[in-house]
């Protein structure tokens, strides 16, 4: 006869524990976007949209224009997450993306919406007794445009050391090229711009 005392269990399972997307990193969201999860990709947009954008703003001046470039920057990231190198930071691919699609689309012809300082600020060591500060409001239009017409990684550069106090090196992983073609680019960028300006002794 069958033992009476012969009882089946069911090995015991932990329950799944899932963690909310928001809180999951960088790394762990890419995962998840290339597994097809398009929410983790919302989160991705959600965490560095703000970012991306500003880097846009600062080369159309334009919250219309900017924003287009800043979706555009997405969905190429979106279209090429396969290719993104998890040993790179996410901020930084997605800053090359932004960088590039503006390049890429911004002509010499740049509206200008805001004032910005005299090209003292762009100074990169600022440095005592320094010329007196231009008038924001009479140098603003002549500046943006002196920008406009610089090349174009000279134009990066200069917008993303001024603009987002970006280091040399993280300027240089933004635009795929050496600390010392970033500080060169920088160099003849401020000279560009001050002799387009008329701002030379």
């Amino acid at each position: 006869m069958p033992h009476d005392s012969a009882i089946a269990i069911t090995p015991w399972t932990w329950p799944e524990v899932t963690t909310p997307l928001a809180e999951l990193d960088d790394t762990a969201l890419v995962s998840a976007a290339r597994a097809g999860n398009r929410e983790a990709f919302d989160v991705i947009v959600e965490r560095h949209r703000r970012v991306v954008y500003q880097v846009c703003y600062r080369f159309v001046n334009n919250h219309e224009d900017a924003s287009d470039l800043a979706q555009d920057a997405f969905v190429r990231a979106w279209k090429g997450l396969k290719t993104f190198r998890s040993e790179a930071a996410l901020s930084t691919w997605l800053h090359r993306i932004a960088v590039n699609v503006c390049l890429n689309r911004v002509s010499a012809r740049t509206p200008v919406t805001e004032p910005i300082a005299s090209t003292d600020h762009f100074e990169d060591v600022r440095i005592e007794g320094a010329q007196h500060t231009m008038i924001r409001e009479q140098r603003a239009v002549a500046v943006r445009a002196a920008i406009a017409c610089l090349p174009k990684k000279q134009r990066a550069t200069l917008i993303l050391r001024t603009y987002h106090d970006m280091s040399h090196q993280q300027i240089a992983d933004t635009l795929g090229s050496s600390v010392g073609a970033v500080k060169a680019n920088f160099f003849h960028a401020l000279a560009n711009l001050k002799k387009i300006l008329g701002n030379e002794p």
